[in-house]
């Protein structure tokens, strides 16, 4: 049987080609003394030699060997991996919008223009905010941008050196505190009480007039609505601290409830989770920052506006933070959104969160019998489990996870949120229909079951993938990433 578990390298053969192309017509110019003499190769790159069909079976075994939302179930809680609509990959892809270039005058780009521009309104209807920006690249460059708009806020208030602190709940995501960390405040954990919501009391403890903000995710990290939102915000405001939304989210409440209702003064969006995008791997990612209108003249620039008939990018606002990211957010990942929204419709959004909120609560009651449920309210689009029971019988949650892999199931996170001990969380998403829903339940039932009868099955899992358990310590601190045909193997 052919081995395409081999690298490229290992295949490769002296004076094979995938490829033949015609002899240049253009004179050779020779560039080498142009750089310093250490840069210069010496010996030529040993780069692979193969056929036309080995380059295409290679490259074919491999993507068989990828997981991705198309070819399997993803319950990866936190991160809405669900199913990526393709007329969004369509669109994105037609002329007008793939080979546009950001160096055009905004005059041969009204469309595109068109497009970002209403995709804002959209925004500020979903979100209840006044004004919007969808440049920053990700939903921790919102959050950055949201921080940098808080700061000017009491900056020009005459507040900037007092409001040093910004409260996080300790189940919040970790790119909070790093956001708030890199945008120069202290970081106050807030702890949650018995329900998994905020601490109204630890809350009241911490608030005063160094408070710059509270950031908050609702529903938040263990898939619970925050019911003391209110309140909360009132306890903020009353001290003239800023509220802000993480709408990681989101997908959870669209056509319920707005941040705004609930008193949120700053939100960031994630689009390439909340309006279906392919994300992963580092990229790509739209993180846009909302707000309301006392604190529009911070939001980031360019901002695109309307003018009678006419898109235009009006940088005329001296006390914007300034541009916070090159060009103008990423364009495909806005398209694509766009056209999720528009696909939709305010019928079909109201839907999204109906259907996901339902598929996480039916599959938390089939999965309650077999492991501990964090807690034991209805949940919101995404629910924690926790492998305590299984811990007790030398089982952990990883290898659980690890076992998962075996009946062709991406593993949902685990060990987060960090105030759940030995935690899975599980977003099953809108999309999943009943039987997806029904098989996942028991493949976790039956891995339940072999913790108590086999449980060695569980511990030595996976059992089916290319590459088996591995030192993830060794493997972190010493990565190796480059072939050399000269190592042991």
């Amino acid at each position: 049987m052919i081995d395409y578990n081999e690298l490229i390298f290992e295949i490769s053969r002296p004076g094979r080609k995938a490829a033949s192309l015609p002899e240049s017509d253009v004179a050779s110019v020779s560039l080498l003394k142009k750089f310093p003499e250490h840069l210069i190769r010496k010996i030529p790159a040993e780069l692979p030699e193969v056929s036309e069909p080995q380059l295409m079976r290679h490259y074919t075994a491999l993507s068989n060997k990828n997981f991705g939302v198309d070819n399997g179930f993803y319950p990866l809680g936190s991160c809405t991996m669900k199913y990526n609509p393709k007329i969004n990959e369509d669109v994105a892809r037609l002329p007008g919008f793939a080979n546009i270039h950001p160096f055009q005058p905004v005059q041969t780009v009204q469309g595109a223009l068109e497009l970002m521009y209403e995709l804002q309104e959209d925004l500020k209807i979903i979100t209840g905010m006044d004004a919007l920006s969808l440049q920053p690249a990700a939903g921790a460059q919102g959050e950055w941008a949201g921080l940098m708009i808080m700061k000017l806020f009491h900056k020009q208030n005459g507040e900037g050196k007092k409001r040093t602190k910004i409260l996080v709940p300790d189940s919040a995501h970790g790119t909070n505190p790093s956001s708030a960390f890199i945008a120069g405040f202290d970081v106050v954990e807030i702890p949650s009480n018995a329900s998994g919501t905020v601490d109204l009391a630890e809350l009241k403890k911490h608030v005063g007039t160094d408070v710059a903000g509270l950031m908050l995710t609702n529903p938040n990290t263990l898939g619970l609505f925050e019911k003391d939102i209110v309140e909360i915000s009132k306890i903020i405001h009353g001290v003239g601290g800023l509220l802000y939304y993480d709408g990681a989210n989101l997908n959870a409440i669209l056509g319920k409830t707005t941040p705004a209702v609930m008193g949120f003064d700053i939100v960031h969006l994630n689009l390439h989770k909340t309006f279906s995008t392919p994300h992963g791997g580092g990229g790509p990612g739209s993180g846009p920052v909302g707000v309301k209108s006392f604190l529009a003249p911070y939001l980031p620039i360019p901002r695109i506006e309307k003018q009678e008939d006419e898109y235009v990018l009006n940088s005329e606002f001296p006390l914007s933070v300034g541009r916070v990211k090159g060009y103008f957010g990423n364009f495909g990942v806005n398209v694509r959104a766009y056209t999720y929204i528009r696909t939709m419709g305010p019928i079909g959004l109201n839907q999204v969160s109906e259907s996901a909120v339902l598929h996480a609560n039916y599959l938390r009651k089939l999965l309650a019998p077999y492991y501990n449920v964090s807690h034991t309210q209805f949940c919101k689009h995404e629910f924690v489990l926790s492998g305590l029971k299984q811990k007790k019988l030398g089982v952990r949650t990883m290898d659980i996870a690890k076992r998962l892999l075996d009946f062709g199931y991406y593993a949902p996170t685990v060990y987060f949120p960090l105030i759940v001990e030995e935690a899975m969380m599980i977003e099953p998403t809108e999309t999943e229909t009943k039987e997806t829903l029904d098989a996942f339940a028991k493949t976790l039932i039956g891995i339940a079951k072999e913790v108590e009868q086999t449980p060695a099955t569980v511990l030595e899992a996976p059992h089916t993938t290319p590459v088996r358990r591995m030192d993830e310590v060794k493997a972190a601190r010493k990565l190796v990433v480059r072939y050399n045909k000269n190592d042991e193997k």
